[in-house]
């Protein structure tokens, strides 16, 4: 491995995308450690996470590497267990704090209208009746409770200021619509695991989070990936993962039979659906937006970006609340970045080689690897990817032929 001193300013960036996304980066993350050669993604220089990247950047920032977090949020071979259905725990405390108001909002309503009835419509003077309205739907606190656990042992540290490497996790301030970089100067203070709860609190699924006199809520409101701000801090390469592209089902309807089926329209999906690719649509459209600003702005640093296919109908029908769903994800994920490395490997090969990178095109050729530690029988997503090599390999070789 290439010493650190020798080698250039190296820094990842992970999107947001919910447990989904959180488990396709562990994944991808491991894929990306296999195959690398000259850099261990625990002592990178800079760490920039949003929304469910912002766990994953503030572990793999602490030293948990790609193989621990696939046991802890796949396997449950270890003590330290991610367990996606503690994000459904309803905010009961928020239910309680918005429905002790209810009288007094009602009271106020009712004056106001009896005030001026013949002005006034009960629409328009009961319109307060929504400040009881919940400002989320599930408790986030458990994010802060687990991390501050995972955090106190094994040499890890819930302070910014404690980590050998930069650590940025972005939130929203829901006051200022502005973004906020915790781990920076002057946001240094608060906790990780905080910050990290913070920047997940996706508005009407988690309540915002008080931080100080302020409250914030997911980084992803102003921007996808929020690459620059380790651009910023002067990385040269950056690894960016965001796990959340607008869905094709015209695309997915050209996959073979076997491929994990999907509606040939998504409205039949219900309201989820519908919802969540108005979202992917709208974060990944900006965020090529901000690619593209990137290399006018940034001239001479190269970013590398890592996402599904948008054809992948296992990231956008997964039910990772399920062992099966987690595992076949995390796989998945696995097996699709080690197709993509090798599909794009004379675009990558120079690219990491300017910062003392090597790609590993062994590890990509062996396709009996898999993730996951249990024995089994090659697999939907490990088949795929050898079958994308293969057919790389073969358009390589016509190329050469009609030169």
């Amino acid at each position: 491995m290439v010493a650190k001193s020798e080698r250039s300013k190296i820094g990842l960036a992970l999107a947001g995308g919910g447990p989904v996304g959180g488990i396709y980066e562990v994944g991808a993350l491991a894929a990306l450690a296999e195959a690398l050669k000259g850099i261990d993604l625990t002592t990178l220089d800079v760490y920039v996470g949003v929304s469910s990247g912002a766990f994953m950047s503030a572990a793999v920032a602490n030293g948990l590497g790609p193989a621990k977090l696939a046991r802890m949020l796949v396997e449950d071979d270890t003590d330290e267990v991610f367990d996606p259905e503690m994000l459904l725990r309803p905010a009961f405390a928020e239910y309680l704090q918005r429905a002790l108001a209810v009288p007094l909002l009602f009271w106020s309503s009712l004056r106001q209208y009896l005030s001026d009835p013949w002005h006034l419509s009960l629409v328009e003077s009961f319109q307060g009746l929504s400040h009881a309205l919940p400002a989320g739907i599930f408790n986030g606190a458990g994010i802060d409770r687990l991390l501050r656990r995972l955090f106190s042992t094994g040499g890890r540290t819930n302070d910014f200021r404690q980590l050998e490497h930069r650590l940025f996790i972005v939130a929203t301030d829901l006051d200022t619509g502005e973004s906020v970089a915790f781990g920076s100067e002057g946001h240094d203070e608060v906790p990780i695991s905080v910050a990290v709860q913070a920047s997940a609190a996706l508005p009407g699924l988690f309540p915002p989070v008080r931080i100080g006199d302020r409250y914030f809520v997911d980084g992803a409101l102003i921007k996808t990936l929020h690459a620059s701000v380790a651009l910023q801090e002067g990385a040269e390469l950056l690894i960016c993962i965001n796990p959340l592209v607008p869905f094709d089902s015209r695309l997915a309807a050209q996959r073979p039979p076997h491929a994990t089926p999907a509606p040939s329209h998504l409205v039949e999906g219900g309201l989820p659906v519908v919802l969540s690719q108005t979202f992917r649509a709208i974060i990944h459209s900006r965020m090529r937006t901000g690619m593209d600003r990137y290399r006018h702005e940034f001239e001479g640093r190269d970013v590398v970006l890592f996402e599904p296919t948008r054809d992948d109908a296992d990231m956008f029908f997964t039910n990772v609340f399920s062992y099966r769903g987690r595992s076949r994800l995390c796989e998945h994920a696995y097996q699709r970045t080690r197709s993509d490395l090798y599909r794009r490997r004379h675009e990558l090969r120079p690219i990491f080689a300017r910062h003392g990178i090597e790609l590993d095109l062994g590890v990509l050729k062996d396709h009996s690897r898999s993730l996951l530690s249990r024995k089994r029988r090659p697999d939907l997503a490990t088949s795929t990817s050898a079958l994308d090599a293969a057919l790389a390999d073969l358009d390589v070789w016509l190329q050469a032929r009609k030169a």
